[in-house]
């Protein structure tokens, strides 16, 4: 799979993808990571790509043109599936995250400052939010978005069952883990878990899995029971 990012802003990648799993996913040849500067596309003599909003209003706009040349940039970039990070976009969740990693290429469209010019629209397949909060811009709702697909890709984690057992991989919480010691300030591990009968501690774990995300995350706990 291959991922290109587009960011003013290149310089907030490198330490994050040289990491753990997403740094061992570089090395085996499992993901390709392509960061482009969009200003180095910018045709004007001061490699500006925002400008006043038309109408007036706070702040600055991001400019279509800048954007459009750095797409066309890409190699293959008619077939990637394209990606704007917006507060506009459609919430990201662990289906969408499962949908992406689908692709064999994807492209993330930082933005910055007051938004984008509404004609890049015109170039891009989906929108995408991260949550319902305020970024400075798109680099870390990328990074988010990156390591969360990343860890989905076959042979990443080595096995299914790492991430199928994850929160939210089938729209409910994670079962409680234990681990040595036993016993911790008189925090005992529950008994089932020492007893070694593998198909009580399963049932245990799927009935800890819907009490959890019944009193933690009701929305997730109808949504399962409606499906």
């Amino acid at each position: 799979m291959k991922i290109t990012v587009l960011s003013l802003f290149p310089e907030m990648f490198p330490t994050i993808l040289n990491e753990s799993i997403i740094k061992r996913a570089k090395e085996n040849n499992l993901i390709e990571f392509e960061i482009i500067n969009f200003r180095d596309f910018s045709t004007n003599k001061h490699h500006t790509v925002d400008d006043t909003p038309y109408g007036g209003g706070a702040g600055m706009v991001l400019s279509v043109e800048p954007i459009y040349n750095a797409l066309l940039s890409i190699k293959g970039y008619e077939s990637a599936l394209k990606i704007l990070l917006t507060p506009q976009g459609k919430t990201y969740k662990q289906a969408i995250a499962k949908e992406l990693a689908t692709n064999d290429h994807i492209i993330l469209i930082c933005g910055h400052y007051e938004g984008f010019d509404e004609r890049v629209r015109e170039y891009i397949d989906l929108e995408l939010s991260i949550g319902d909060y305020v970024l400075t811009g798109g680099e870390i709702a990328a990074l988010a978005i990156i390591d969360s697909v990343v860890r989905l890709l076959p042979g990443v984690l080595g096995s299914k069952e790492s991430y199928e057992k994850d929160s939210f991989y089938e729209d409910s919480l994670d079962y409680p883990q234990y681990t040595k010691p036993r016993e911790f300030n008189g925090l005992k591990v529950p008994e089932v878990l020492l007893s070694g009968n593998h198909k009580k501690i399963a049932e245990w774990r799927e009935e800890m899995k819907i009490k959890r995300t019944k009193e933690r995350r009701p929305d997730l706990h109808k949504k399962t029971n409606q499906n």
